[in-house]
C-alpha cells in the first residue's frame, strides 16, 4: 500500500476509517524509516557506501522507535474499539 492509497480513508466522515488510514500511513512511514536506517547501518557495517542522510542515524533510529511505540498505542487502542486494522483480502 502506498500512501496515496490513505487519501479516501483520511478525508471520511467515520472515525474509525479515518483511524485505518492514519494507522496504514503511519505503518507505511515506519516501515520506510526503517529500511532507510537498516541501509545506513549496513553500509557502516560493510564499508560501502551509505544512502544519502544528513541527520545521524541514532536520531533516525530513535524516531523510527518512537513510530513503532505509536503503531503499537494505535493497535491496543484499535483492540479496545473494535477496529480492524488488517486489510480484508477479496
Amino acid at each position: 500500500m502506498e500512501l496515496y492509497e490513505t487519501i479516501e480513508g483520511m478525508t471520511s466522515t467515520d472515525y474509525r476509517e479515518r483511524f485505518k488510514a492514519e494507522y496504514r500511513q503511519t505503518k507505511i512511514r515506519y516501515e520506510k524509516m526503517k529500511d532507510f536506517c537498516n541501509r545506513i547501518e549496513a553500509a557502516a557495517r560493510t564499508g560501502t557506501e551509505p544512502p544519502e542522510h544528513r541527520c545521524p542515524l541514532d536520531l533516525l533510529q530513535e524516531q523510527q522507535k518512537y513510530m513503532g511505540l505509536y503503531l503499537k498505542m494505535m493497535e491496543i487502542r484499535a483492540v479496545i474499539e473494535e477496529v480492524a486494522l488488517k486489510e480484508e483480502k477479496a
